[in-house]
C-alpha cells in the first residue's frame, strides 16, 4: 500500500486530510468521529476577534459601572456566553479535544485587529497552553475606508502576524484571501514575519439583499469543486518560491481534489463543505480513493507527487500566466465557430 504520510507545520501526519475550521468541531463526538474516519489533523472552529473584544469590554463595564465602554456596533454579534463556547470555553474545548484524540489539534483565531494586538497575542498563548499543536491565524479583513491604502492594509496583516508569533512557541499558519496586489510578494513577507505555513484561501462570505424587507441578510454558500482552481493556481506559483508549507482549503471534495492540491505543491488539503454535505464518514471514502489512485499509478509515497505540477515543474509554465488567458479565449472562439 502506498504511503500517504506528509508533514505540515513540522507535524508528522498520517495522510494529507485535514478538517478545516467549522462548527462541526464544536462537538467532541464529531472530533472523535473525524479521527476514526481518517482525518490526520483538525483545525478547531474559530475564536473570533469580536468575542475577545466583547469579553474585554464586558470586564471594563463591570469595573466602571454605567460607563459607555464600547460601540453599539458590537451589539450585532451573538451573546458571548451563548456563541461558540466563549473564550474560556474555547480553551477548555481544546483541552478536551487533545485528551480525546491522538491526532494534532490546531487552534484558530479569526479577525484582524485595527488597534492593539494584545488580546490576540494573549489568547494565542492561552491556546498554546491549552495544548494546541499549532495555531491558524485567519485574517479576514475587508477595507471599506477610502483613505486606507493597500500598503497600510498589508502592513496591518504583517504587524499582526509578527505580534502573535512573538508570543508563540508552537507553529503558526496564516490563512488569507487572494486579494493582494502581489500575492507572491505577500506570501514571502508572511514567511519572513514568522509564519510556518500559508492556508489558501479563506472565503469572503457576501451578504444578500432582502428586497421585501429592504434588509441586508447573511448568506452562506458551501464551497464547490470549481473554487479549487484558484487555489491550485496560486499554490503552484508559490511552491517554488517559499520555504514554508502550503495548505489548500476551499473546493476540496474528493480524492481527485486532494491529489491536484498535492501536485500543485500543497502539504495538506483541508475540507469542511464536503463533510457538511456528505457526513464525516466521507473522509473514509476520500482516504480510500486516494490510496487506490496512488497504487494504480504506481506511486510508493504521496510525497513523490507533491509539487510535481508546480509552476517550475510543468512543461509549460506559461499555463499559469497571461499566455494561458489568451490561449483559453482563442480556444473558446474556435469552439464557438464549429
Amino acid at each position: 500500500m502506498s504511503d500517504l504520510s506528509t508533514t505540515y507545520l513540522g507535524l508528522e501526519l498520517k495522510n494529507p486530510l485535514v478538517v478545516s475550521a467549522s462548527p462541526l468541531t464544536e462537538k467532541l463526538q464529531n472530533i472523535k468521529a473525524m479521527e476514526q474516519a481518517g482525518a490526520a489533523a483538525i483545525v478547531m472552529h474559530s475564536l473570533f476577534e469580536e468575542q475577545l473584544t466583547l469579553e474585554s469590554h464586558e470586564l471594563d463595564r463591570n469595573l466602571s459601572q454605567g460607563a459607555e465602554s464600547y460601540s453599539e456596533s458590537l451589539s450585532y454579534f451573538p451573546d458571548l456566553g451563548e456563541y461558540n463556547l466563549g473564550p474560556e470555553g474555547y480553551l477548555e474545548h481544546i483541552r478536551q479535544a487533545k485528551a480525546a484524540v491522538n491526532i494534532p489539534i490546531i487552534g484558530s483565531l479569526n479577525g484582524v485587529s485595527t488597534g492593539t494586538w494584545t488580546n490576540w497575542a494573549e489568547y494565542a498563548q492561552k491556546i498554546e497552553a491549552a495544548g494546541a499543536d499549532a495555531l491558524e491565524l485567519n485574517i479576514y479583513f475587508l477595507p471599506t475606508q477610502p483613505e486606507r491604502t493597500g500598503a497600510q492594509v498589508e502592513r496591518m496583516y504583517l504587524d499582526l502576524v509578527q505580534a502573535v508569533k512573538r508570543r508563540l512557541r508552537i507553529p503558526l499558519a496564516v490563512k488569507v484571501g487572494p486579494y493582494f496586489s502581489s500575492t507572491i510578494y505577500m506570501a514571502r513577507q508572511f514567511q519572513q514575519a514568522g509564519a510556518a505555513g500559508l492556508v489558501l484561501f479563506n472565503r469572503f462570505y457576501q451578504p444578500d439583499f432582502d428586497l421585501e424587507r429592504m434588509e441586508v441578510v447573511p448568506n452562506l454558500t458551501l464551497s464547490s469543486p470549481y473554487e479549487l482552481l484558484l487555489r491550485l493556481h496560486w499554490v503552484a506559483i508559490l511552491f517554488p518560491h517559499l520555504e514554508i508549507d502550503l495548505a489548500v482549503t476551499g473546493g476540496v471534495h474528493s480524492a481527485q481534489d486532494v491529489l491536484k492540491a498535492m501536485a500543485a505543491g500543497a502539504r495538506v488539503a483541508m475540507m469542511t463543505s464536503a463533510l457538511l454535505r456528505n457526513g464525516i464518514g466521507h473522509l473514509t471514502k476520500v482516504k480510500e480513493d486516494l490510496a487506490a489512485w496512488l497504487k494504480e499509478h504506481e506511486y510508493k509515497t504521496l510525497r513523490e507527487m507533491q509539487g510535481s505540477m508546480s509552476h517550475e515543474s510543468v512543461a509549460e509554465p506559461g499555463a499559469f500566466e497571461r499566455a494561458n488567458y489568451l490561449r483559453v479565449l482563442s480556444s473558446y472562439a474556435l469552439h464557438s465557430q464549429q
